[in-house]
């Protein structure tokens, strides 16, 4: 049976917990907001199945890439509402029109992050976009495979972890089935999302009409966090933002994000979707800071399919998309500020952001001088 005894060997795809015939597996939220697979004793039959499907315990050799682009949707209010060059939305669009269902991360109504499908364009809104804090699977790995069954095509986005929970899950190939990944730079705490939502709405998370974690009112480059109320906008450079900071100075990231397991289409992904950051210095001749997509094709389904999008796109190569964006081949740093973090966020709650950062933009003797105090205090606390 599943036993997560060191919390960065698991993801948090829920693999385990939707392939168990006997349901005797419940994902718990720990301290840090993450969920974990836990199971009753009681009830589990030893089938085994949850250990088959974790791709911690089954991990898959990094694929080549059959074809890498550029792509840019000609649809230019679609692409400004998109975190980059907004090729999803095309490749989405494809799949409806042959008859299909496309699944995606959507806010709920606690503004939330879980994953739903759509069989309608109109649908997509709600999946355009990143949202950075990880997504709650749901029963949704069933329901794609009861639309595979079925014969619906299938379009499954995700990051790289829940592709691979996914493959893993449904045990066979499918033909009617494209995989795509979204590149991730490391899922962010769910409790520290909730926690900055309540304080920057005082509480009043009803009064929010809509959440853009990457408006691009100053650029594709310059993009920052937009939480619009009835009452008022809140806008701030991702530069300046706290949550954003958070996320990306590495001091919320679910444990498993420094181990990952599925980098470099180790999940088995058809296609892997993601910023093509540095663009302007490499192929400037397409550049106009509106966002440009970096698109990997691993397999030959994926290649088939970007065939029938009519889209821009030049061909560029692996290294040249992997430059700007690390993030596609290596896993994110372990952040030496994230235990001071969380020690911070358990005591004052959001607060524990702007303690941090504080830190983290002190200088060089100042913050050596805090981490020795740090590892002091914690061996007396120990």
């Amino acid at each position: 049976m599943i036993n997560i005894k060191y919390k960065p060997n698991c993801c948090g795809c829920s693999a385990c917990v939707q392939v168990c015939p006997k349901q005797c597996i419940l994902f718990n939220e720990d301290t840090e907001g993450f969920l974990y697979p836990v199971v009753n004793k009681k009830l589990c039959i030893d089938c085994g199945l949850c250990e088959k499907v974790c791709p911690f315990l089954n991990p898959s050799a990094p694929r080549k890439p059959v074809r890498v682009l550029a792509a840019i949707n000609p649809n230019e209010d679609i692409r400004m509402k998109s975190s980059s060059g907004g090729f999803f939305t095309m490749l989405a669009e494809a799949v409806i029109d042959e008859g299909g269902v496309v699944f995606g991360a959507r806010f709920d109504i606690n503004w939330e992050v879980m994953h739903d499908y759509t069989e309608t364009k109109e649908g997509l809104d709600t999946f355009r976009g990143a949202k950075y804090t990880q997504s709650k699977i749901g029963i949704t790995y069933k329901e794609a495979k009861d639309f595979l069954m079925q014969g619906r095509k299938v379009l499954f986005s995700g990051t790289g972890c829940q592709i691979a929970g996914l493959r893993l899950f449904l045990r066979k190939e499918y033909d009617n089935l494209l995989m795509v990944e979204i590149a991730c730079h490391g899922v962010p705490s769910p409790a520290v999302w909730r926690a900055y939502l309540d304080d920057v709405t005082k509480g009043n998370k009803d009064k929010i009409n809509s959440i853009n974690f990457r408006d691009k009112r100053n650029g594709w480059n310059g993009y920052g966090l937009t939480i619009e109320k009835d009452d008022d906008i809140i806008y701030e450079f991702s530069t300046s933002n706290r949550y954003m900071q958070s996320f990306l100075k590495d001091l919320c990231l679910r444990p498993s994000c420094a181990n990952c397991p599925v980098k470099q289409g180790a999940s088995g992904t058809d296609l892997i979707i993601g910023d093509f950051w540095g663009v302007e210095n490499i192929h400037p001749e397409i550049y106009d800071n509106k966002g440009c997509s970096f698109v990997v094709v691993n397999s030959e389904k994926g290649k088939e399919q970007i065939v029938q999008i009519n889209t821009k796109n030049l061909e560029i190569t692996y290294e040249e998309g992997c430059r700007y964006n690390p993030c596609l081949v290596q896993s994110s740093a372990e952040s030496r500020y994230a235990p001071i973090f969380w020690r911070q966020f358990h005591k004052n709650g959001v607060m524990a952001i702007n303690d941090t950062l504080k830190i983290l933009h002190s200088n060089r003797i100042q913050r050596m001088a805090y981490l020795i105090w740090y590892k002091v205090i914690s061996k007396i606390r120990k």
